[in-house]
């Protein structure tokens, strides 16, 4: 029995997951992720299970690794809530360059799986936000990559996020504001290998 519902984006092979909870006046029980589920997904295993706290305004992205640890990813919020935003990078694809966000709240119990070849990023809408990844690959620095959050070759729009969620100036890191646009990167993931 599937206890994990699937539906699609905008983006070929991501997918928005909501697991079944069963509960009553006392609290609730929810499968987080189960095997059959990320056999479904192509997900080859959890290698590594991280969070991050944000406050509000923190904008983490937007982050890949190159190959061969390029990482796939089941993400969620564990307490408080982000505005998690991916971007298709593999040049094969029918969505190449094109992106989706998807609000990540406990209350809404929704995750979101961002396959291998695509950038990854969110914007935390409250303060001590707990983000939660489910990662099939190793952490390898020396692979790391990343593209501007707002590199004008995507288009994502930020400034009706902001205003939408009243944020004047988001707060990034000195290595995400110095990102390379896309343009200028190697960045080419293909989907079929």
């Amino acid at each position: 029995m599937k206890q994990v519902k699937k539906s699609n984006t905008n983006l070929l092979d991501c997918y928005v997951l909501e697991p079944d909870r069963y509960g009553d006046e006392r609290g609730y029980f929810s499968p987080v992720f189960l095997k059959e589920n990320l056999d479904e997904l192509g997900f080859e295993g959890i290698v590594q299970i991280s969070r991050s706290k944000s406050a509000k305004g923190v904008l983490r992205g937007l982050h890949y690794q190159y190959d061969p640890k390029c990482q796939a990813k089941i993400v969620e919020v564990i307490r408080g809530s982000a505005l998690d935003v991916v971007v298709d990078l593999r040049s094969d694809s029918p969505t190449y360059c094109e992106w989706t966000s998807i609000l990540l709240t406990p209350n809404n119990n929704k995750q979101l799986f961002v396959p291998r070849g695509f950038a990854h990023g969110f914007l935390s809408l409250e303060d001590d936000t707990i983000f939660q990844y489910f990662v099939d690959n190793d952490f390898a620095p020396s692979l790391e990559g990343g593209i501007p959050f707002n590199d004008p070759a995507i288009g994502i729009m930020w400034d009706m996020m902001f205003k939408e969620y009243d944020i004047v100036n988001p707060n990034l890191s000195e290595k995400d504001i110095n990102r390379e646009r896309l343009v200028k990167t190697k960045t080419l993931f293909k989907r079929n290998k």
